[in-house]
């Protein structure tokens, strides 16, 4: 194998690498993105849940002075 080829083989290697390296930060930056949306989704979930079994509760207050 010549240096000009054995030269273009490790470039496209090195190519290849830092493309899969930047779609794979790319997919976790997705994968986060879609966790901390499903952790707000499950607690809003989680909010109406209770409001359905306790619908009063919170919504008034006793004083008395």
């Amino acid at each position: 194998m010549d240096i000009a080829s054995l030269s273009t083989a490790l470039s496209m290697s090195k190519l290849q690498n830092d493309f899969g390296v930047a779609m794979f930060a790319k997919q976790l930056d997705t994968y986060k993105d879609m966790g901390a949306a499903m952790t707000q989704s499950l607690d809003e979930i989680g909010k109406q849940m209770e409001l359905s079994v306790n619908p009063g509760v919170g919504s008034n207050i006793d004083l008395s002075v």
